[in-house]
Order: C-alpha cells, then sequence, then structure tokens
C-alpha cells in the first residue's frame, strides 16, 4: 500500500511533467497560432490556393478545363478580375485567358451571342423553291372488284397491271383500256401483296391466309408456295438483283426467301408488333421495313440483322416508298411523312399537312410524291421541297356508303404518267396530269414557311 506521505510528492512530479510538455509543445507549434485575423480556423480562399498542397489538388482536378476554349473565351466581358488587380497593385494588365473557374457575368456579350444565334439559324431558313408540277385529273374508274383492293403491281412491260382485293381474287387488267384481261382464284382470304418479277414470267402474291404463292404467267398456275409466316402476310417485295422474295406480316417479321428452292434464307426479327410495308433496293440497306410498333428498321441482308432503327414516328408506320433514281425513301405514319437518306437513314425533311391515316404512298421519276388517306384524302407532293401542290378527297362510287371512300394501295404505272389507286368503294381509279395546265393557269402556291421542323 502506498503512503498517505507519497501520494502529494508524485502528484507534484506528474504536474511538472504536464506544464514542461505544455510549454514544449507551444515552442514547437507556436507558428501556427500567427494566423491575421484572429487565427480563425478558415482560412481564406487566397490563402488556401497559395498554400502548395492545395495548388496539386486543384491542378490534379481541373488541369483538363482550366482554359476556355476559344470560342467561349472570346464571348466572356473584358473585365480584370479582382484578383489580377490587387496583385499588380491596382495596375491594369494584359487580358489573360479567361477560367473556367473565374467566368465572370456574360452580360457585356449578349451582341456577340445575338450575332452567333442569327448565323446558325441561317441555314433552316434557305428552303428549296419546289418545282412546279402540272395538277392530276380522274382518268378512269374500273369496277369488278367484290372487295377492297388492297394491293396493286404493274408489269415492267407496262402492258398490264395486277390487283388484288378482298374477294380473294387476283385480276389481270389491260393498262391502255382498262378492261380485265383475267382473274386468278387460290387465296382463302384478303390478297394484300402483289410483286411482277422483272427477270421471270412470274407474279408473286401474299394474303392474310398466311399464304406466298409463286403464279406461273405462262401457264396462269401456282407452281410455289413459301410456307413460314404464323400469321397474315400483308407485304410482299421483290429484291431488284437477287434472286430473292421478301415478305412480311402480323407475326413482326420480315421473311427472305429464295425465290426458286422456297427456302426461307432469313427471318429478320426485330420488330414488335405488324410489319405493315417493306421495300427492297439494290444498295444497303437491301431491306427497309415499317412497323405498327412506329419505328423503320434497315437491315443488312447479308448477316440477316439490323443496320439502323428510325425511331422519329410518334405512331404506326403503314406505308414506305423507295425514289426511283435517288438513294431516298420515306416513311408514312398518322398525319407525319418524313424523308430519309440512305445509307445511314439521315433525316432529311417533313411532309407536313396530310392529316390522316396514311395507307399508302408511292413516287414516280419526276419527284412527284403520291399519298392516300384512310378517309379519302389524297396528297400530291414535290419530292426535293417537301411542298404539297394539290390535295383532294376521292368521290366513292355511286350506291357506296361515304365511310367507304378510302385509299387502301396506290402505284404509277413504269413511265411516271399514270397513277392507279385502289380504293375501298372496290373500284380502282387512274389518275393522269392534266395536260392542259401551264405554271400560268395553275401557278405555284408556295410561301416558305419558317416554322419548319426538324425532327
Amino acid at each position: 500500500m502506498a503512503t498517505a506521505a507519497e501520494t502529494p510528492q508524485d502528484a507534484a512530479h506528474l504536474g511538472a511533467l504536464v506544464s514542461q510538455n505544455a510549454s514544449t509543445s507551444r515552442q514547437l507549434y507556436a507558428h501556427a497560432s500567427e494566423r491575421p485575423n484572429g487565427g480563425s480556423k478558415r482560412s481564406k480562399a487566397d490563402d488556401a490556393s497559395e498554400d502548395p498542397i492545395m495548388k496539386r489538388r486543384f491542378h490534379a482536378e481541373y488541369a483538363a478545363v482550366e482554359t476556355l476554349p476559344a470560342v467561349i473565351a472570346a464571348k466572356q466581358p473584358g473585365k480584370q478580375h479582382k484578383k489580377a488587380l490587387v496583385k499588380s497593385g491596382g495596375a491594369p494588365q494584359r487580358q489573360a485567358p479567361q477560367k473556367l473557374l473565374e467566368a465572370g457575368p456574360g452580360s457585356s456579350s449578349s451582341a456577340v451571342a445575338h450575332t452567333a444565334l442569327t448565323t446558325r439559324g441561317l441555314p433552316a431558313m434557305q428552303q428549296v423553291r419546289p418545282e412546279w408540277h402540272p395538277p392530276w385529273k380522274l382518268m378512269r374508274v374500273i369496277s369488278g372488284h367484290l372487295g377492297w383492293v388492297r394491293a396493286l403491281a404493274v408489269e415492267p412491260g407496262n402492258k398490264w397491271f395486277a390487283s388484288g382485293a378482298g374477294d380473294r381474287t387476283i385480276k389481270i387488267w389491260d393498262l391502255a383500256s382498262g378492261s380485265l384481261r383475267l382473274t386468278l382464284t387460290g387465296h382463302i382470304s384478303t390478297v394484300r401483296g402483289l410483286a411482277v418479277s422483272p427477270r421471270h414470267p412470274y407474279l408473286f402474291s401474299c394474303g392474310e391466309d398466311k399464304m406466298v404463292k409463286c403464279w406461273d404467267l405462262e401457264t396462269n398456275k401456282v407452281i410455289r408456295h413459301y410456307h413460314g409466316h404464323l400469321s397474315g402476310v400483308y407485304t410482299l417485295s421483290l429484291h431488284p438483283e437477287l434472286d430473292l422474295l421478301v415478305t412480311g406480316g402480323r407475326d413482326g417479321v420480315a421473311r427472305v426467301w429464295d425465290m426458286r428452292t422456297r427456302t426461307n434464307v432469313h427471318v429478320l426479327s426485330g420488330h414488335t408488333q405488324t410489319v405493315s410495308d417493306l421495300v427492297c433496293q439494290e444498295a444497303d440497306p437491301q431491306i427497309i421495313t415499317g412497323s405498327l410498333d412506329s419505328t423503320v428498321r434497315m437491315w443488312d441482308l447479308a448477316a440477316g440483322k439490323t443496320m439502323g432503327v428510325l425511331t422519329h414516328h410518334k405512331k404506326g408506320v403503314r406505308a414506305l416508298a423507295t425514289h426511283p433514281t435517288e438513294f431516298t425513301f420515306a416513311s408514312a405514319s398518322t398525319g407525319s411523312i418524313k424523308q430519309w437518306k440512305c445509307p445511314e437513314g439521315a433525316f432529311m425533311q417533313n411532309f407536313e399537312g396530310h392529316n390522316a391515316i396514311i395507307n399508302t404512298m408511292s413516287v414516280n421519276q419526276n419527284n412527284i410524291l403520291f399519298s392516300g388517306g384512310d378517309n379519302g384524302s389524297m396528297s400530291f407532293w414535290d419530292w426535293k421541297s417537301g411542298h404539297r401542290f394539290q390535295s383532294l378527297d376521292t368521290t366513292a362510287q355511286p350506291g357506296s356508303l361515304d365511310a367507304e371512300a378510302g385509299i387502301m394501295s396506290s402505284t404509277f404505272d413504269r413511265s411516271g404518267l399514270r397513277l392507279i389507286v385502289g380504293e375501298a368503294d372496290k373500284t380502282i381509279k387512274i389518275w393522269k396530269q392534266d395536260e392542259n395546265a401551264s405554271e400560268e393557269t395553275h401557278p405555284l402556291q408556295w410561301t416558305p414557311n419558317l416554322g419548319q421542323r426538324k425532327y
């Protein structure tokens, strides 16, 4: 046990040690308390920036963005920073590159910014003046089908054309006289697609009965069936150079068939709804499909995969049309027609004004685009400028309901001078240009539109 006399001695010894440590600490850290402004714990930003450790940290974090780009720096106000004035003793110095961390208010640069905005906006205002086209007028009405005329195809020799309808028949018509040449029966549901081969005496058809048929036009009989679609086949197209047939339908896929062997070469899957229309062309994208999922897909035929997806449309894409000489195409959804440039699918322009469900589009070599609506509305456009030079409504056949005034299918003949239109009143109407029209009798009604959308 420690005695009571020893305790005060130990306490005195410890007290001396504590006092000695405190005085030594004050001597070692005397400079830490020698701070301006009463030794406040937080220094100013200027003092912090002079600290070598802080300098390294700032440099590591902001070195890449320390100096403004020349374009932005030119728009900054010409004021010297306060810090630069203090360091130079108040004398003005040569303007240094503006730092991002020291950017001042940009009010004095409003004139420069205004000029830049005006210059940037100029290209959008320069619109192409549309080419003058004569108006189109009704030339002939052909009756014979007992259902909606859903498909049309003109043969390469431009002597006859084929039509497919809801009455399950395919009819061959003389183009010059409009007389019926032949009726082909074999489908058990609506015929939705037709194509005539330019290299073989073949006619291809597809329908809502899931069937894809190849007809020999020398014997007028079916010689091949292409089996594979799981639901109705709504569209069909032939490759212009290869012996390939491409079909699309309600099962949401496009199928590529070898014409001769009937082999299903590719199943182009990717759409989430009905493939409503498709077109083929010589160069990539060799297949373009439009779907009710509101997208347009461009396909690499060799790989059988998507090259690109165009998602600009807000509603289902029901019609596609490729220009016969340009490497461009158009797609149509309800109230919206958009023009695209191949091969990358770059957006070019909108065709604005046809506010209807657009079922069909056709383009001829004279840069005329036709669009037909579900309510019977028809629009004729200048392909280059997007100007609508004629709009009218079709007239339903006498005895038909007004509701049957609907455009279901369309195609130009090989000369581009006749437009063949299949309608919901079971008729086929042939339109031609008014040969008596001139720029004086029908002047171009066009004013530049500054509010043209670029998306």
